[in-house]
């Protein structure tokens, strides 16, 4: 599964780098059709490999004429403004991960901030909230605090 996965997330990358405006709207029954796999399977890339923590914004309607689109976050400000605005409540170790990746892509962060908030929010620092979702919650809201102060830095808010 995880060679498909990949193949279908790089078909979709390269489709995205191709266009004109950063955007790709498919049809997810072609391209489950394109990858002979079920629609389930592209719900799934495009949940785990196209989330705004990785960079993208995807709208998606279901049903016989259903369709994908994937729009790739270029405007820097909306990006960080949006995540600020839009973060969940509850964060998992691997989409805080996701975004510290993209947030070093993107050049918020230097090598040493990017580990200094991937550790700060592993499991493992955050090993003395023993219930799951309590963690998860304390994560997200050190994230929130870490991507206000990214905000503060471009001088968009002031904490």
């Amino acid at each position: 599964m995880a060679g498909l996965t990949s193949e279908i997330e790089r078909f979709l990358k390269m489709m995205l780098e191709d266009s004109v405006d950063g955007m790709l709207e498919i049809g997810r029954n072609d391209l489950a059709t394109r990858f002979d796999c079920a629609p389930s399977q592209i719900n799934y890339v495009l949940s785990t490999r196209f989330t705004p923590y990785n960079g993208y914004l995807i709208e998606s309607k279901r049903g016989g004429n259903g369709f994908i689109k994937i729009i790739t976050v270029v405007d820097e400000d909306s990006y960080i403004s949006y995540l600020t605005k839009n973060l969940k409540k509850s964060m998992s170790q691997n989409n805080a991960e996701s975004l510290f990746k993209d947030l070093l892509r993107r050049e918020y962060f230097t090598e040493n901030e990017y580990l200094m908030a991937r550790y700060a929010t592993s499991d493992k620092a955050l090993s003395k909230i023993s219930e799951v979702k309590d963690r998860n919650a304390v994560r997200s809201d050190i994230i929130r605090n870490i991507l206000l102060s990214l905000m503060a830095r471009s001088n968009q808010y002031e904490m």
